[in-house]
């Protein structure tokens, strides 16, 4: 999940390289979500080793209601700092 600022404008996704899509949503792509918010900052993120399981994942999470996602945000990430640091190397 990505975050303009805490409880702020939020961006829930998944990629195969995670890394990557990080640097295409912090790039901006004009007229897109994460482009028109200023959503940057990754504030949660979760490993899948199977790619359906992800995309599973990913699409209960987008169905949540938004308190649920920023107590899941909270649980791990209590300041919604960047945590693009922890994404491990495959």
């Amino acid at each position: 999940m990505l975050a303009n600022k805490p409880h702020g404008a939020i961006y829930v996704g998944s990629a195969r390289n995670m890394r990557n899509r990080l640097e295409q949503h912090r790039a901006g792509v004009p007229g897109s979500h994460t482009g028109r918010y200023n959503i940057k900052t990754l504030v949660y993120f979760e490993r899948h080793d199977q790619v359906f399981e992800a995309i599973e994942r990913e699409r209960r999470l987008k169905r949540w209601r938004r308190a649920w996602k920023d107590k899941l945000i909270e649980e791990f990430n209590p300041a919604w700092t960047d945590m693009s640091m922890f994404i491990p190397f495959d």
